[in-house]
């Protein structure tokens, strides 16, 4: 993402769902995904029904809204939309469990740290007019024949890589063959910065990719982009190297405000801007939209808690104005940058998971992260921000195999 500089000393405003985001940015070339190699799908955000009277047909995608796409055709026959569904009860057993993936970080466990109801184990998405099909792991496996796959963002990017190697376990187990850790833009990773973890005042440059992720772009195929949560801390918002404002409650010289959606938007065009213009990456490139959080009767620091068994019902909960400014400046950010990707052979597209996850706050580990009497990070002992393994979050792995996939 952009250019960050964290000024010590300063506090914390409480922010909700910020406080269990820890912002490491994964450049990740995943052993298992690096042996194979990759057949390219379409772009919308629509799969195709198969039809009856032709079944062997095929015809081009439906044109979107959207930019991009957050699945992509299988078959010819009618288009449809996956991004736009509900949650209905399946039967069926989930693709790993915490006896059958060894790469579960505690903090997702919730298996094994006894989350009362596995009821959340027992749904899956269904898109209006049509069934998403499970991930096909082999299929996966030999579409990325030779291609490696970098997941850009903050721990909740993490997250999503590890239910991809979860699934993709149970076919073939990873091996690691590099040593490069995991980057921090916080300094946590000793070997990139001096500077101490802390929760204050940010610099961020909105015009200016961090060179500790933007310099390894050409190192692969395909990106994964996405990290909005930190956008809540206290900033100052830089452009040129002059400060142009800054997010509110900060105590800070610069009195213009900049809306915190339009902070979003400039750093998600500036880092697409990067990946497009990188010479020697011709690969796809995904933003992943805002997954909410789900803490009620307070917030992280206050008490809230996800204790919730079951999905809500399509209608139930509306999506808060936040994240929906917020998923807007993604998708904004996508459209404006696309057609120059286009022009220099990258691909821009959008695993849009806002309103399924909207939909899902008996995911989370709540209190099932860590033993009892542990905590999640620091004094938080609540986490209603990153999702159980297994658990819902395993739809954007479903998702990323019909962008990436599905065609071979």
């Amino acid at each position: 993402m952009p250019a960050m500089k964290l000024h010590k000393g300063n506090t914390l405003s409480p922010k909700v769902s910020v406080a269990v985001a820890t912002p490491v940015i994964l450049l990740l070339a995943l052993a298992v995904l690096s042996l194979y190699d990759l057949s390219l799908a379409d772009r919308y955000q629509y799969m195709r029904r198969a039809s009856a009277s032709s079944p062997s047909s095929t015809s081009s995608p439906a044109t979107s809204s959207s930019p991009s796409s957050s699945a992509s055709p299988t078959t010819g026959g009618e288009a449809y939309d996956v991004t736009r569904g509900e949650w209905v009860p399946d039967a069926g057993a989930p693709y790993y469990t915490n006896l059958t993936c060894p790469f579960i970080d505690d903090l997702q466990n919730c298996m094994r740290f006894g989350k009362p109801s596995l009821e959340f184990l027992r749904w899956r998405w269904r898109p209006d007019g049509c069934d998403l099909p499970r991930f096909d792991a082999a299929r996966f496996l030999e579409a990325m024949r030779g291609k490696s796959m970098a997941f850009i963002g903050d721990s909740l990017a993490r997250n999503h890589v590890k239910s991809l190697l979860c699934i993709l376990s149970q076919v073939a187990l990873p091996v690691e063959v590099g040593t490069a850790p995991e980057m921090d833009v916080t300094g946590r990773a000793a070997n990139l910065s001096n500077s101490t973890l802390g929760l204050g005042l940010w610099d961020i440059h909105l015009d200016t990719a961090d060179p500790r992720w933007a310099a390894h772009i050409a190192d692969f195929d395909h990106i994964v982009l996405s990290a909005t949560n930190w956008f809540f801390r206290p900033s100052v918002y830089y452009e040129r190297g002059r400060a142009v404002g800054r997010n509110s409650g900060v105590d800070s010289n610069v009195t213009a405000e900049l809306p915190v959606p339009r902070a979003v938007r400039a750093a998600f065009r500036t880092a697409l801007g990067a990946i497009a213009a990188r010479e020697g990456f011709r690969g796809k490139a995904v933003v992943r939209t805002l997954t909410p959080a789900h803490f009620e009767n307070g917030e992280w620091n206050t008490g809230g808690d996800c204790v919730r068994t079951r999905p809500f019902r399509r209608g139930e909960r509306a999506l808060g104005a936040v994240e929906a400014e917020f998923r807007a400046a993604q998708v904004d950010a996508v459209r404006e940058t696309e057609a120059a990707a286009k022009k220099n052979g990258v691909e821009l597209l959008l695993l849009d998971i806002t309103e399924a996850m909207a939909l899902r706050p008996d995911g989370h580990p709540s209190r099932y992260g860590h033993r009892p009497g542990g905590t999640v990070e620091g004094s938080f002992v609540v986490d209603c921000l990153h999702w159980c393994l297994p658990g819902p979050i395993d739809l954007w792995s479903e998702l990323l195999f019909q962008m990436l996939a599905a065609h071979h």
